[in-house]
């Protein structure tokens, strides 16, 4: 899964067609949590935009504005949730790194994950609108598949991130689902590295560069060996 995750470099972006280094609201993200505003990007009429959407996919058909985070790769194509959203609405959001947590009963000891040149990069995601009476909200929800060697040390999933070789087939509303499915796959271990983190992640209201810095692990191996 996927609970938490930075853009703390975002005017450093670079994606086919725009930049982001003329956004002046552009501010470095931390600790971004579910049910905030996240930047992604999407394709209309061969045409790619940027949107504030907030994170937690609410389906259109949904009585109650419950959102959820993640959308998990195996069941994407079938689950009613997401089905729609992944044949017609796709994007891309923008994050420089992620947390993940290895849990031993009641302690979770954060971590940290990124490329390991630390550069941004996009993850897989789907998106949609959810409308009651004159509220419109754009929500969106991340992929998520089985982990990568890096990963798979504390948790047994993680968050699909897209190459940018990939983006222009994962945004191609003209897509097949077999070609689709065949990019949400674990991301290379050897191009990511990770470091744990202290408990001030835990509190969505802490959102400063602090959060990052690299504490020795209370439970569970070492990150920094592999």
């Amino acid at each position: 899964m996927c609970g938490r995750f930075t853009l703390k470099a975002g005017k450093k972006v670079k994606l086919k067609g725009f930049s982001l280094a003329d956004f002046k609201d552009l501010i470095p993200r931390y600790n971004i949590a579910p049910s905030q505003d996240i930047l992604t990007v999407v394709q209309r009429d061969s045409s790619r935009e940027t949107m504030l959407m907030q994170w937690g996919l609410i389906p259109f058909w949904s009585k109650e504005p419950k959102g959820i985070m993640n959308a998990r790769v195996e069941t994407i194509d079938e689950k009613a949730s997401f089905a729609e959203s992944f044949q017609r609405r796709r994007c891309l959001i923008l994050a420089d790194g992620f947390y993940e947590w290895e849990r031993h009963g009641k302690i979770a000891q954060p971590y940290y994950f990124q490329l390991a040149n630390e550069e941004p990069f996009t993850f897989a995601g789907v998106w949609d609108q959810w409308r009651s009476g004159e509220r419109l909200i754009t929500t969106c929800a991340i992929i998520t598949t089985t982990a990568n060697k890096l990963l798979a040390k504390i948790h047994t999933r993680m968050p699909v991130i897209l190459g940018s070789e990939l983006h222009d087939l994962w945004l191609d509303e003209t897509a097949r689902t077999p070609d689709l499915k065949e990019l949400l796959v674990p991301f290379d271990a050897n191009e990511m590295k990770s470091h744990a983190v202290g408990y001030d992640v835990n509190d969505v209201k802490v959102d400063h560069a602090g959060v990052l810095r690299p504490v020795t692990p209370n439970i569970g191996v070492n990150m920094s060996l592999f």
